[in-house]
């Protein structure tokens, strides 16, 4: 299903139920991702917000993604999963042998429908281009400020088209945008990213490189451009599968090159030269919960401005999850699973991504096993799969359990795990967002392999039985540890051989050394997750959340051996997963704050609340985030 401009898709939320209009005024600085962060926290995403009176000449629509109903709604499908098995039945089609006639004429429907999704240049303008500001002024558009300690206000929901110089093919991406004043931003491109290598061909012609960015229109283009597809792919011809309908482009006013959708409510128009100096951008609170702090980014100078007539701001923000920008990452999962499965991993069934690992921290992957080692062939096929680059955790079980239920999948995962064979440490390329790696960019990785093992898999003299459930074990080791803050054991009464325990680390090699005095007490226990004292472990969502965020795992695992009866040896690996110092880690990158609201934009809000006819008053969300903040900066103190 396609839809005719973004209004049209508003009118359909609100037809649903699934829209909440707010007519009162709410200032775009902090205020509307105040009140959108309470929303995409509430039960089940909440409902998408138009904030109509912003002191613009412009509504903000808020949270449009944020459920599993309004990511389909907005893609024109029933179920996610659906989308799956649409591509799949493709793949098969174009794939299978064709050995009459009457098999290719089979095939000539779907060759007809693959022209249908190719996106098509129309003459003339298109409804994006109704209103031209020819003096542009970015500053005009209600361009929203998330968090306190963000550089200032970006645009978050940008679909930026530029092109390969040499052969003129099109990437269709989102980057965060910076805005520094009526004609300048930053361009946040990371060194990965197809529009940065687009970039670094313009620098060898020593030309400008002419960019366009789009905002609104068929909320299928967004998504698209966050999509991982491979490079030479366009992205409109996935908007065009999507949305069962060719997307129509319009070539720009000032920059002629770049083709965007006619139907978007804006196009900032204006191009990116390799002769400038680059802008120190940021800080920004982004999707990992944390603030990505400021780096060199360049600079895109806007030529021209067009929207439509009654244009409406689209806007997102991300920060401690869970937030709108979940269910993308859900669509993605969902998608993408049948190219993964027909091109690259044969033997997978599912993936889950757990919102708690940010998209790229935690990764599950089920696979049909018939063969020692199959684990380990499906971690290089997935580690160098587009994106899946990025990943730091990867976890791969069998069909015997059901992913999604995590309960059931970590006791599974740990009965056939042993810790001293079964995980696989690597390092490789990592998101530039990663702060945890020791270098920008580049850190460490795991595999825990928590398949039914074969024989040839299974190590006879490790120890893998029972474990010490003694609750009395908690009190034990807190008593003997005064730097242990809390123990999380409830694993243990479900029969997860793990512990997490929240730390107050004070020295040099402190965790290490822990783990190895902490290894004596106990026996069966496989692995010990160490995180922040400051952190209540027995929340698992957020113990998790951080700790995933904090982990090189390669750097920061360490086991604990003993003997065993019989020449038996017993394992158990620990992580550490607090933050990391120069003091105490020889960590020499600044460490991230995560992202709290301030007391000024929560007052403000709480104030006002009763005037936003939105419902029952919700508190807000940073409030239970304050007491693990280590200062008040972007920067931890």
């Amino acid at each position: 299903m396609s839809y005719r401009n973004l209004r049209d898709f508003i009118n359909r939320l609100e037809s649903e139920g699934e829209l909440l209009r707010i007519k009162s005024y709410v200032d775009p600085y902090l205020e509307i991702a105040e009140i959108t962060d309470r929303i995409s926290k509430s039960s089940n995403g909440g409902k998408a917000l138009l904030f109509e009176n912003t002191g613009f000449d412009f509504p903000v629509l808020m949270n449009a993604y944020g459920s599993e109903k309004r990511m389909c709604m907005a893609l024109g499908v029933d179920q996610l999963n659906g989308v799956a098995k649409e591509i799949e039945d493709l793949f098969k089609l174009l794939s299978s042998p064709k050995e009459g006639i009457v098999d290719k004429l089979k095939l000539l429907p779907k060759l007809s429908q693959f022209a249908s999704w190719m996106p098509k240049v129309k003459s003339g303008r298109g409804e994006c281009q109704e209103i031209v500001l020819t003096n542009p002024d970015i500053t005009r558009l209600p361009v929203i400020t998330c968090w306190p300690k963000d550089g200032g206000p970006f645009v978050t929901l940008p679909i930026i088209h530029t092109k390969d110089p040499n052969n003129g093919i099109r990437n269709v991406g989102m980057y965060r945008m910076q805005v520094f004043n009526s004609t300048l931003t930053g361009m946040h491109w990371h060194k990965h990213k197809v529009s940065a290598k687009h970039f670094a061909e313009y620098k060898k012609l020593n030309k400008r490189m002419p960019v366009a960015v789009a905002l609104g229109g068929d909320p299928v283009y967004a998504y698209s451009a966050t999509a991982p597809l491979p490079e030479n792919v366009d992205e409109y011809m996935l908007a065009g599968f999507l949305r069962k309908q060719k997307v129509e482009l319009v070539k720009c006013i000032t920059q002629p090159e770049i083709e965007v959708p006619a139907d978007a409510d804006f196009i900032i128009e204006g191009y990116v030269d390799p002769n400038d100096e680059l802008i120190w951008e940021g800080p920004f609170g982004d999707h990992t919960g944390y603030y990505s702090l400021p780096d060199w980014y360049p600079r895109f100078h806007i030529t021209c401005i067009t929207h439509r007539k009654n244009a409406i701001y689209p806007a997102t923000i991300v920060g401690i999850p869970p937030q709108e920008d979940a269910w993308l990452g859900k669509a993605t999962e969902r998608i993408f699973l049948a190219p993964i499965k027909m091109t690259l991993v044969p033997e997978i069934i599912d993936m889950e991504m757990p919102v708690e690992g940010v998209f790229h921290n935690l990764v599950i992957a089920q696979i049909k096993k018939d063969y020692a080692g199959q684990a380990q062939k499906v971690m290089n096929a997935m580690w160098g799969a587009g994106q899946m680059m990025f990943n730091k955790i990867l976890v791969v079980t069998d069909e015997k359990i059901k992913i999604t239920d995590y309960l059931q999948l970590a006791k599974y995962v740990f009965q056939n795990l042993n810790p001293a064979t079964d995980i696989y440490f690597s390092q490789g390329p990592m998101d530039v967002l990663d702060h945890s790696c020791s270098k920008l960019g580049f850190g460490g990785k795991m595999c825990i392999d928590g398949t039914t093992k074969f024989e040839e898999e299974i190590e006879e003299k490790t120890d893998v039985g029972g474990w010490n459930a003694d609750v009395g074990i908690e009190n034990k080791l807190t008593e003997t540890f005064p730097e242990i803050n809390e123990i999380n054991v409830d694993l243990l009464k479900n029969e997860i051989p793990c512990l997490i325990i929240s730390v107050k680390k004070n020295r040099i090699g402190h965790i290490r050394e822990l783990h190895d005095q902490i290894g004596r007490y106990l026996s069966g226990i496989k692995m010990i997750l160490y995180i922040e004292h400051t952190i209540d472990p027995n929340d698992l969502p957020v113990a998790l959340w951080r700790f995933c965020n904090n982990l090189d795992p390669k750097r920061d695992h360490f086991f604990f051996h003993r003997s065993t009866n019989g020449g038996h040896r017993y394992s158990c690996i620990g992580f550490d997963g607090t933050r990391k110092t120069k003091e105490f880690d020889n960590f020499n990158r600044d460490w991230p704050n995560i992202i709290v609201a301030d007391d000024e934009t929560i007052n403000a809000v709480d104030k006002k609340w009763s005037d936003l006819n939105i419902g029952k008053f919700i508190s807000s969300p940073s409030l239970k985030y304050r007491d693990q903040l280590y200062g008040q900066e972007a920067v931890v103190e």
